[in-house]
Order: structure tokens, then C-alpha cells, then sequence
């Protein structure tokens, strides 16, 4: 596993796509960063199992109450996107999403209900290109919310979906989901100072087309 950075209270990695982000298993990154650095590790957010990039974990259970909290306050996620189609230069998308856990998927829908919820998110291009018949676009991403396959489903419901993500209606064949989180920033709980963890995409396909 990759450190980015670690100390007494909290520690960097970047998660590969397969692992689990809770500590539900050998395979979960609170367990590699046990084997790689010794102690105890409590993931403070979770990536989709699919989808890889800069996690967080805290290194005691003290210290876990502070730094989730700091993430929450004033954490930001960034996260670059590989998409089948153009959604253009930027943009904004709000939906309604219904998370149904029997199927694990998340469905948009058109009205407030119980377990519905609202979503937004940010996104900038950074390149459009085109491979045969198909049309690729990389696109950097912000989330005002944070619900449980997002940005999968915001995309793909747009006839967008992410180059690999079959469980949303991609037919193009990827290593993994084309979704990484390339960046972290947030605030440290006690000293207020800016910390930012980054790592870029993988090289080859489908971030680079």
C-alpha cells in the first residue's frame, strides 16, 4: 500500500480499486495500513469498493472522533472522472437519489420520500477525445454532498456513464471504474493548518485515452 503521509493521529494511502474501505476483511485498507503500519486504523470516509485513490484513516480511536469531524467542517474531495460522451466544458447537477441497499444501487428519482435524498456536484473538463466511434471525456469533480454512488449514477443517468462501471450501463471494458479521488484537502483540528493529500490517476486506459 502507498503511504502519502502518516503520524500519531492520522494517516494517507491511496486505496486500489477492489479493496474494501471499512474494516471488513483482510482486503480493507484499515487492515493494510495495520500490516504496513503497525497500530490500529479507522477509516474516517469510504471510496466505492470499484473505485480507487487518496483515503483517510485515523491511527487511534481518539483521534477518529476529531479528524471525521475536521473532514466534515472543512474537507474537500476532488475526484477525476473518465466519461463516455461530452457533458461539456463545466457544469453543475442537482438530482433527487434514492439509495435502495437490497440491490446496492442508487436510483435518481423526481420527488421527495423517505430515504430520498438531494445531490450536487461540480465538474470542470479537462479533455475530450474521440477513438473510433466513441467520445472520452476526463472531468475533474467537487461535491456539495457526499451519497453513496454519486457521481456513478449523476453521470449515467445523463447518458454519460462512467468508461468501466457496468453496474450503471457502461458496455466499454475498463480495468476498474474510470473514478478516482486525486485529491484530498481539510483543516487539522488543532492547529488549523491546510493539509492537502493528492495522488494522480493510474497511467493507461482509460484516464489517458
Amino acid at each position: 500500500m502507498r503511504i502519502l503521509y502518516a503520524d500519531g493521529e492520522i494517516a494517507a494511502c491511496v486505496k486500489e480499486p477492489g479493496m474494501l474501505s471499512q474494516d471488513q476483511g483482510d482486503d480493507s485498507v484499515p487492515a493494510a495500513l495495520r500490516r504496513e503500519l503497525g497500530g490500529e486504523a479507522f477509516a474516517l470516509h469510504r471510496l466505492d469498493r470499484a473505485v480507487g485513490g487518496v483515503m483517510l484513516c485515523a491511527r487511534t480511536q481518539r483521534a477518529a472522533g476529531k479528524w471525521t469531524q475536521a473532514l466534515a467542517q472543512t474537507g474537500e474531495k476532488m475526484y477525476l472522472a473518465v466519461v463516455a460522451g461530452d457533458p461539456g466544458a463545466s457544469g453543475t447537477f442537482t438530482d433527487l437519489l434514492y439509495h435502495d441497499p437490497r440491490s446496492n444501487k442508487t436510483f435518481p428519482v423526481k420527488r421527495l420520500r423517505r430515504g430520498v435524498r438531494e445531490a450536487r456536484l461540480h465538474f470542470v473538463r479537462e479533455w475530450v477525445r474521440t477513438q473510433g466511434e466513441q467520445t472520452y471525456a476526463l472531468v475533474r469533480i467537487t461535491l456539495e454532498t457526499g451519497r453513496t454512488h454519486q457521481i456513478r449514477v449523476q453521470f449515467a443517468s445523463r447518458g454519460m456513464p462512467l468508461v468501466g462501471d457496468r453496474k450503471y450501463g457502461s458496455r466499454i471494458a475498463a480495468p476498474s471504474v474510470a473514478l478516482w479521488c486525486a485529491q484530498i484537502s481539510l483543516r487539522h483540528p488543532d492547529t488549523g493548518e491546510q493539509l492537502t493529500f493528492q495522488e494522480p490517476a493510474p497511467q493507461g486506459f482509460p484516464f489517458f485515452v
